[in-house]
């Protein structure tokens, strides 16, 4: 048994009303990028905000140190 012209049309349809169903739940790329932009700013915000706390820690570590050597020589 061969596949005629209408065999493969109606193939086609089939696989084009499946594809379209599973695409309808795809974000599209405006949306995409829109949520892109605002998960990079949150993590651009995150990477500055750790850059900062450790730079903190370092400052308390080295006063704690400061603190200690004076604690020892008393």
């Amino acid at each position: 048994m061969t596949l005629t012209q209408k065999d493969f049309e109606q193939i086609e349809k089939i696989l084009e009303e499946k594809l379209n169903e599973k695409l309808k739940s795809l974000p599209t790329k405006e949306e995409f990028f829109s949520k892109m932009d605002e998960v990079i700013g949150e993590l651009k915000t995150t990477r500055e905000e750790q850059t900062s706390l450790s730079r903190q820690v370092s400052n308390h570590e080295d006063r704690l140190k400061v603190f200690e050597r004076i604690s020892s020589s008393s």
